[in-house]
């Protein structure tokens, strides 16, 4: 007998993110609230990107979501909305080159920093996507799974996608043979096969596995 679908969790899953945290924090007096979040981590080529971005919390952009609950589409409507909308937003990534020296955790913190050292305001808290914060002066929240949760972790991560998508696209235009338009630099089955056929190339991650894997093809 086939199991009936959760619809309970599917809703919980695409309810909009609150500003319940933002809110909180403004009630004791912090006004300059910042959500912090990346994308690419996963990627076998490609740099990590992250986002941080500073709303009005009188503000507010409809239809915001998670970033990989959304269509292309919307999250390009949306991206632009944000952009109009926020008080403030940066972009901030770390190279592939960087992933293979220093990792791809530490990479992510990077990235995490130099989108913060580019917001250019004020910034009286920062909440962060995930399970760590990068070394920052500012007072940080992490939230598991806050660009399900948070309202400005979700903006970020809409920000984050578009720029990161839009910059593997113009790189399939240089490495036409991994469909990096398509794949954005994750391992679908095209991409795997590619690599197994080509070998990576210089925006590869050759310290992850299916990449090191592809060297013996070379």
């Amino acid at each position: 007998m086939a199991k009936k679908p959760n619809l309970k969790r599917k809703r919980k899953i695409l309810s909009p993110p609150k500003r319940h945290e933002e809110l909180k924090l403004k009630s004791k007096g912090k006004k300059y609230i910042v959500g912090l979040d990346e994308v690419g981590r996963g990627a076998l080529a490609g740099p990590v990107v992250a986002a941080a971005c500073l709303f009005d919390l009188k503000k507010q952009v409809y239809k915001v979501r998670d970033s990989k609950l959304l269509s292309e589409k919307l999250r390009k409507k949306l991206a632009r909305k944000i952009k109009k909308q926020a008080l403030f937003f940066s972009i901030g990534s770390a190279s592939h080159f960087e992933i293979e020296e220093i990792g791809i955790h530490r990479a992510t913190l990077l990235a995490f920093e130099r989108a913060l050292l580019s917001l250019n305001c004020q910034i009286d808290y920062v909440l962060v996507d995930g399970l760590f914060a990068p070394k920052t002066k500012y007072p940080c929240k992490n939230i598991v799974r806050g660009d399900q949760k948070c309202f400005s972790i979700a903006a970020a991560s809409i920000l984050a996608k578009v720029h990161r998508d839009s910059l593997m696209r113009k790189l399939h235009q240089k490495f036409p043979k991994y469909y990096f338009h398509k794949n954005k630099g994750y391992g679908t089955a095209a991409h795997l096969k590619a690599l197994k056929k080509h070998g990576p190339c210089e925006i590869h991650r050759r310290n992850f596995k299916p990449v090191k894997k592809s060297y013996d093809n070379i």
